[in-house]
C-alpha cells in the first residue's frame, strides 16, 4: 500500500504525504506503478473532456483537458521535456547536456519544446472527426499504454547520476517479473477498449520510445528523471498522430 501512496505522491499533487507518512525506499519503485497511475490522470483528463465538451468548443475542452493533468501532475512531465529539449539542444558533451538538464531554468530549446508539444496535442486531438467519447479514450489509453512504454527506460539503461546528484535523491529499481506482467496488462486494458484500429496507435509509442533510449544510449550512456517525461510526452504525442492519421 506504501508504494502506491509513494507513486500518487511522487507523480501527481494528490496531497497524500499530509496523512500517511511514506519511507523512502519506497519511491524507487514508484515507476513500476506509473502506467498504473496513468489511469487517475488519464482519466482526468477524459473526464474534463467529456464534461467540457458540453459546454465548450472542442478545442477548448482539448486545452482543458491538457490543462488539468498538468495542474494534477504540477507539470512533472512538461519540466521533464523541456529540461531534455534544453539539454539535448544546447549540451555540446555528457557533462554539459547533464548540467543544463539539471538547472532548473528553462531555456529557448525548452520553450519551443513545450509550445510544439501544445500546438501538436491540440491541433490532433481537435481535428480527429470522431466522437467525444471516442476522443476521451483516445486520450485515456495515450497516457496509460505510452507511460508503459516510457518506464521501460529504468530496464533498458542506466541511471545516469548518482542517488546523491539527482534532483529527487533517487534512482529507480529495475522492474520485477511481477511489476512488468502487472504494469502490461493494466497498459493493454484501454487499448482494448479503445479497439481496433485506433488500438494500433500503441505502436508509435513503442517505436518513439526505442528510438529516444538508443539516442539517449549514444548521448549520454543513461537516462535521467527527465529523459522519463520526456519519452512520455513525446511518445504521447505520436499515439494522438497516429491515432488522427488512423482515422
Amino acid at each position: 500500500m506504501q508504494r502506491v501512496i509513494a507513486a500518487l505522491t511522487f507523480f501527481t499533487r494528490i496531497p497524500l504525504w499530509r496523512i500517511v507518512q511514506v519511507d523512502s525506499r519506497h519511491y524507487s519503485r514508484v515507476v513500476e506503478l506509473w502506467s498504473a497511475v496513468g489511469w487517475i490522470t488519464g482519466g482526468v483528463m477524459a473526464l474534463t473532456l467529456w464534461l467540457t465538451s458540453m459546454v465548450l468548443p472542442i478545442w477548448c475542452a482539448v486545452t482543458c483537458a491538457l490543462l488539468a493533468r498538468t495542474i494534477l501532475t504540477g507539470a512533472l512531465h512538461e519540466d521533464g521535456l523541456a529540461d531534455f529539449c534544453d539539454g539535448m539542444g544546447g549540451g555540446t558533451s555528457r557533462e554539459r547536456i547533464m548540467e543544463i538538464m539539471k538547472d532548473s531554468h528553462i531555456g529557448t530549446y525548452g520553450v519551443i519544446g513545450l509550445i510544439f508539444y501544445y500546438m501538436l496535442s491540440i491541433g490532433t486531438l481537435t481535428t480527429m472527426p470522431c466522437t467525444a467519447g471516442t476522443l476521451c479514450a483516445i486520450v485515456l489509453a495515450a497516457d496509460v499504454w505510452s507511460k508503459f512504454c516510457a518506464a521501460q527506460i529504468i530496464n533498458v539503461l542506466p541511471y545516469a547520476r548518482t542517488a546523491e546528484q539527482a534532483k529527487n535523491r533517487t534512482v529507480y529499481k529495475r522492474f520485477s517479473t511481477v511489476a512488468m506482467i502487472f504494469a502490461l496488462v493494466i497498459s493493454v486494458i484501454p487499448l482494448y477498449l479503445l479497439g481496433y484500429p485506433l488500438a494500433l496507435s500503441a505502436i508509435a509509442p513503442g517505436v518513439t520510445s526505442a528510438v529516444i533510449f538508443i539516442y539517449l544510449h549514444y548521448k549520454l550512456q543513461g537516462y535521467t528523471g527527465d529523459c522519463c517525461g520526456a519519452t512520455f510526452l513525446i511518445g504521447e504525442l505520436s499515439f494522438y498522430i497516429t491515432a488522427a492519421a488512423i482515422i
